[in-house]
């Protein structure tokens, strides 16, 4: 070793020197070294990829809430990472919810609309991110089946999902919205046959928002116009009853991808949902 030094200082370099590693850190070291080679690769939130465009989702299909799955199978904050446009409501049936402009807002049992917390968890919902894809110059309609008439007449297919949205002032707008619901819970056309608040409100200004729905999806979502309103001041809102439009015009945003969230706990995996509740889902949507 003296001899090396020698040699190295006469040629300005430094001998090098083994150091001794103990064998238990060079293993920790490997492992450590496989380990964040193998770990995903997390991206800022500013390169976060975004939701698809193209994607209806939705949690929890509607023949579950009509046999009275109201359990949380998402919280909101989960939910809105897929989308900034939709309707649904909460844990317990409590009130209608509605997403606009990537903000989700409750209506409660007296008409009025709050926005609502990340944590609080979701039964039932569908969302979207909105694209203005199609707009129909105006559409009028005295009453819910002359509207949804004039909407069947501006889809481009009954067999493709798409997004709905309205915004003018509305000669009249029927709406309702529910009291929260405690266990042991009832099936959604019993609570609403006793319970539901109805609300009606005329030359309003707001948006209406909503989706289309295939009838192949019979039982997973509402077949046909599933509609909430949200008012211009974010102060009222709730679930579309009847409906008056006047030459108002309508974005479409079409879906042609779909998917859904099932529940994994709850009354949900024990009920049976192998019967055609069509006729009571129309009752209640009315």
């Amino acid at each position: 070793m003296r001899a090396c030094e020698d040699r190295l200082f006469r040629a300005g370099r430094r001998c090098p020197v083994k150091v001794p590693v103990c064998p238990v850190i060079a293993a920790v070291l490997a492992i450590l070294a496989v380990a964040l080679l193998a770990a995903p690769q997390l991206l800022p939130s500013s390169q976060a990829i975004p939701p698809d465009p193209d994607l209806l989702y939705q949690v929890s299909p509607i023949d579950a809430l009509m046999r009275g799955a109201y359990d949380g199978v998402i919280p909101v904050g989960e939910l809105m990472r897929h989308g900034d446009f939709g309707l649904g409501t909460f844990e317990g049936l409590d009130g209608e919810m509605v997403v606009l402009d990537g903000i989700c807002y409750r209506a409660g049992v007296d008409g009025v609309a709050h926005p609502v917390e990340g944590g609080v968890m979701v039964p039932l919902a569908a969302v979207t991110t909105f694209e203005r894809e199609r707009v129909v110059p105006g559409i009028s309609g005295k009453n819910i089946t002359q509207v949804t008439a004039a909407l069947d007449a501006a889809l481009p297919s009954k067999n493709l999902f798409a997004a709905i949205r309205i915004d003018g002032t509305f000669p009249a707008v029927k709406a309702r919205s529910e009291p929260r619901q405690e266990k042991p819970y009832q099936p959604l056309p019993e609570v609403l046959a006793t319970q539901q608040a109805v609300f009606l409100w005329h030359n309003v200004t707001g948006t209406v928002v909503g989706f289309y729905t295939p009838p192949f999806a019979k039982g997973i979502g509402v077949t046909g116009y599933h509609l909430h309103f949200l008012s211009a001041d974010r102060m009222t809102g709730g679930h579309i009853l009847d409906l008056e439009v006047d030459d108002t015009p309508v974005v479409l945003d079409i879906t042609p991808r779909f998917t859904v969230v099932l529940p994994e706990s709850g009354d949900f995996t024990g009920m049976d949902l192998s019967g055609d509740l069509s006729k009571e889902l129309a009752e209640v949507e009315q």
